[in-house]
């Protein structure tokens, strides 16, 4: 139980996207068109959440641009008083669509970046013409100015671009870029032999991030997802289990984080039927893993359990086979050693392919007006 209302809502809008990145972080089933919650169900979800204490609404998907409804969502959430920040790959966006999504409110844009050059981008989107799209798009979002972040995903394939993406970032006038390394959930966790880093490219990144967030301090916020599996400590993850937010699934299942459907033992709360307060404050999948009361050894009696939250509980599942057990990324995991070694060998495998995501439903069209 919690006497804290949620910060942030990430609302999945649908999983609909026109690219197929090997590192989506969607679940291997992905929802359906016709499952998706509809116009009005989402404007009633926004008020739900303006009521209970969300500030921030981070508007995401697959691609939120494949909603033809996104400009009059944009605008209820902005009457329900939240600070809206639009998740796109920047395909789907016209100059047109842009402007009014200006003039309807919306504060802030986070664009991805699947590579510094065309050859990368597409390549790891599946999506040809992709990059200079993206490079459209960033072009009318300075136009018009809205706050920009850069979203640049990282793996073994494209680490090497991590100075360029910086670069790429103070040209497009970013004022944040986040340097997120690939953390295998969902179709990542398909792929970890071919986007896993190397130990030598995780601590060369380490060391990027940290010697640009000296140079561009004042200029540029840097944020950091490290390379977990060559990682001591683990992250504290989602801020905490069922602390800081929650997640709006397409089909209105309300989510811990956005890998929780991977833990078979819990059940989710459905928008259709509950209040999100309810969901929130009573939903069984959020007290789940709240507090300490639930933690095994090591996490019990280490005096870091209330800073980090015995890390992901989700990661504990995906390589332990245990949702309450200690993230092995930890170093008093006594599964520690052998996540390093797996990964090691995960980042020498040259040979793996790439399996890209899959779309639900029909293609999304390049452009939706």
């Amino acid at each position: 139980m919690t006497d804290n209302p949620p910060i942030a809502m990430l609302a999945e809008l649908t999983h609909r996207c026109p690219l197929a990145c090997p590192y989506c972080s969607n679940p291997l089933e992905l929802a359906r068109q016709d499952s998706e919650l509809d116009t009005e169900t989402w404007k009633r979800v926004f008020r739900e959440a303006g009521e209970i204490g969300v500030l921030q609404l981070h508007i995401s998907g697959g691609e939120p641009a494949s909603r033809r409804d996104l400009i009059e969502l944009v605008a209820a959430a902005r009457e329900a008083g939240l600070y809206t920040n639009l998740i796109t790959s920047g395909i789907g966006l016209t100059e047109k669509r842009l402007r009014a999504l200006d003039d309807c409110g919306l504060d802030h844009i986070q664009l991805s970046l699947q590579g510094t050059d065309a050859e990368m981008a597409d390549s790891i989107g599946g999506y040809r013409g992709g990059f200079a799209r993206k490079m459209q798009v960033a072009g009318w979002i300075r136009e018009i100015g809205f706050p920009l972040t850069l979203n640049a995903v990282l793996h073994r394939r494209n680490l090497h671009q991590l100075p360029r993406a910086l670069e790429m970032a103070l040209e497009m006038g970013a004022r944040r870029i986040e340097v997120a390394t690939v953390q295998f959930h969902g179709w990542a966790m398909k792929n970890r032999d071919a986007l896993m880093p190397t130990q030598e490219q995780a601590r060369e990144a380490d060391r990027i991030v940290k010697q640009a967030r000296a140079d561009l301090k004042g200029t540029l916020v840097i944020d950091y997802v490290p390379a977990d599996y060559h990682s001591d400590f683990p992250k504290r993850c989602m801020g905490g289990w069922g602390t800081t937010g929650l997640n709006v699934a397409p089909d209105g299942e309300v989510l811990p984080c956005h890998a929780a459907q991977t833990i078979p033992h819990l059940s989710f709360d459905n928008v259709r039927d509950r209040h999100l307060r309810d969901i929130w404050y009573d939903g069984a999948a959020f007290n789940a893993y709240r507090g300490a009361d639930w933690m095994q050894e090591p996490c019990q009696s280490c005096d870091n359990k209330l800073k980090d939250f015995g890390g992901c509980r989700c990661q504990a599942m995906a390589v332990v086979g245990d949702a309450g057990a200690t993230d092995p990324v930890c170093i008093k995991s006594p599964h520690h050693g052998a996540l390093q070694a797996e990964a090691d060998a995960f980042s020498h495998n040259d040979e793996a392919d790439l399996i890209y995501r899959t779309a639900p439903g029909k293609p999304v069209p390049e452009i939706a007006e």
